[in-house]
């Protein structure tokens, strides 16, 4: 049996879970921006209290590995690898489209149907994206992708792709429309998600090296100077 603690801070909703096994036994969300790295502690504690678990019984510690906000990342990833060398515990890192696709695969009918595209803003008509199966095996890699109206054409032809996420609105303006696409605006990342594919990677002992781990930020931070007179 195993506890496992997730969290996720990757975009504008922060969360946290835990799970025992694959079940979920407690969860938090908090939807407010700019709120993380006052109120994620707050949340654990919360989460932990509400299961009625001691933060010493928990197995290891799952974060949501990015691709996200660089800052909810650096936030969420410093949390997790403070419980795991306070306490000693495994880190668990789960791919934050990942989790999203869960999400949206197991609240569809027959979704052997279908293509799964989780979209994350990353402003301009640029996305954070990639393209999965039904059961996660990944068909187009994680990759930041201007949108065009030819975007997904060739997939689209071959089959239905739902288009999830907080980039699914800005794609649908701007690919050009075509029966075989779907669109869900309202999926964002949860931790509920991250600690499901956490349980998988618990069993086959997938995990990070807590001194080392860097959480997955797909383009690199560009900081310029202010140009103040």
């Amino acid at each position: 049996m195993a506890l496992i603690l997730s969290i996720e801070t990757s975009s504008t909703v922060c969360s946290v879970a835990l799970h025992k096994d694959q079940h979920l036994q407690s969860y938090a969300e908090l939807q407010m921006e700019k709120s993380h790295s006052s109120h994620i502690t707050v949340m654990v504690k919360q989460v932990l209290d509400n299961a009625k678990v001691a933060i010493e019984d928990i197995s290891a510690v799952a974060v949501s590995g990015g691709p996200g906000s660089y800052t909810g990342l650096r936030i969420g990833s410093g949390t997790a690898k403070g419980f795991c060398f306070s306490l000693d515990l495994p880190l668990i890192a789960v791919d934050t489209l990942a989790a999203m696709a869960q999400q949206v695969i197991s609240a569809t009918p027959n979704p052997q149907q279908f293509l799964f595209c989780p979209m994350v803003d990353a402003r301009r008509d640029e996305v954070y994206t990639c393209l999965v199966d039904e059961n996660l095996n990944v068909v187009l890699p994680t990759e930041p992708r201007i949108l065009t109206s030819a975007a997904f054409a060739e997939e689209l032809e071959k089959q239905a792709v739902i288009f999830f996420g907080s980039g699914a609105t800005k794609a649908q303006k701007i690919l050009t429309d075509h029966p075989n696409a779907y669109y869900i605006d309202n999926v964002m990342p949860t931790a509920k998600a991250i600690g499901e594919l956490a349980w998988n990677k618990w069993q086959n002992k997938e995990f990070e090296d807590v001194a080392y781990y860097e959480p997955f930020y797909l383009k690199e931070v560009h900081i310029t100077k202010p140009s103040g007179k």
